[in-house]
């Protein structure tokens, strides 16, 4: 499975090491992610996602069926 959040859509980044003689190697930026398992209420299930901790924090905010649509639409499940 690939490093990206299933409801931002955030992925890995590519940027440089920098040492102090300035000279740059390529390097990868992950993500913060976790796998978690949550109850979604309104389908009566439970969800298994992989998700940033920015996602979780919009999980947090808006909820799970308002999120996990936002995801969808945007096409990022």
């Amino acid at each position: 499975m690939s490093r990206i959040c299933q409801i931002t859509g955030k992925r890995a980044r590519v940027g440089n090491n920098v040492s102090h003689s300035k000279r740059r190697t390529k390097r990868k930026f992950n993500v913060n992610l976790f796998k978690k398992k949550l109850y979604w209420v309104e389908q009566d299930c439970w969800v298994s996602l992989n998700i940033s901790a920015a996602g979780l924090r919009t999980i947090n905010k808006i909820g799970l069926d308002a999120a996990i649509r936002k995801a969808a639409e945007k096409g990022y499940l």
